[in-house]
């Protein structure tokens, strides 16, 4: 199996500006995807937002199961952090984040009046790993596309100041990937949800790795969506890819199960959720 090592070099440049950028803000906002809520987080965010209060969301909650969802939320609540569950492709939640952000700076408030001051609009960062959906989510808050939108990771790659309504300045910052990952699983989560570059892993390993977590943790989906049960006490998937081959009829000359064609179909429904609402990681799992 592949070693990802895949730290571009407008990421290294992102880093050092958002470190700049940090004195210039009042609160940070991490945004994650629900379905792998750690996995999806860089362990470089803790270091460089520090003490600055946090507004934690979880994107595409949609796709992720709603019960782990909520583990989740009080998993990072125990941190210290603000919590809300949105979807950002839908608007779902997206309101809730300015009111959260002005309760998050609410010291800040008590000192502005107590000086006299006249309140200006609060300064938000929104950080995140590639293909989380900031951009989305910034289209979201402002109405209009002002950051670029992709279905590839790494898409945004400026730093720009943008407005949302009157009390809140967001600045978009280029999303931070690892120099490595250090556990590989952790990368084949990211994979599994398409928020690393497809050609980083192969399709086959990752393809193998969600059925095996989704034989294990949510068969009834398996069953319910392609008619095949699961033995718990088989760790072999390969009998699953060719269960689910022949149903879906990913065939190659001579009745043979494609498995490259299967394992582009278990990821492709996967992502879209079509299997149903999964969450890759468990909150139970985590150590504060």
């Amino acid at each position: 199996m592949k070693t990802i090592q895949w730290y571009p070099g407008h990421m290294a440049k992102a880093r050092r500006e958002i470190k700049e950028k940090l004195k210039l803000i009042d609160v940070v906002i991490e945004l994650v995807d629900a379905r792998l809520p750690q996995s999806s987080r860089n362990p470089l965010i803790d270091e460089l937002a520090q003490q600055k209060p946090r507004l934690m969301l979880l994107n595409k909650a949609d796709l992720a199961d709603p019960a782990e969802t909520e583990r989740w939320r009080a998993f990072f609540k125990r941190t210290g952090a603000e919590v809300l569950a949105i979807n950002a492709q839908t608007g779902a939640g997206v309101k809730n984040i300015a009111p959260a952000c002005k309760t998050l700076a609410s010291a800040l408030y008590q000192k502005w009046e107590q000086k006299g001051m006249k309140p200006r609009p609060l300064r938000a960062i929104i950080l995140g790993i590639p293909n989380v959906g900031k951009s989305t989510l910034i289209n979201r808050l402002v109405n209009k596309r002002q950051a670029k939108v992709g279905d590839r990771p790494g898409v945004t790659k400026q730093q720009q100041w943008i407005k949302v309504k009157q009390e809140l300045e967001l600045l978009d910052t280029p999303g931070i990937l690892w120099p490595k990952f250090d556990d590989q699983e952790v990368g084949l989560r990211l994979a599994a949800t398409g928020a690393i570059k497809d050609e980083l892993l192969d399709y086959g390993d990752v393809a193998a790795y969600a059925l095996r977590y989704l034989a294990a943790e949510y068969p009834d989906l398996l069953e319910a969506r392609y008619g095949i049960e699961r033995n718990s006490e088989e760790d072999d998937v390969v009998p699953l890819f060719e269960a689910i081959g022949k149903k879906r009829g990913c065939i190659v000359r001579g009745g043979l199960v494609d498995f490259d064609k299967t394992a582009e179909l278990i990821l492709r429904e996967l992502r879209s959720g079509t299997i149903g609402k999964v969450t890759l990681e468990k909150a139970e799992h985590e150590a504060l």
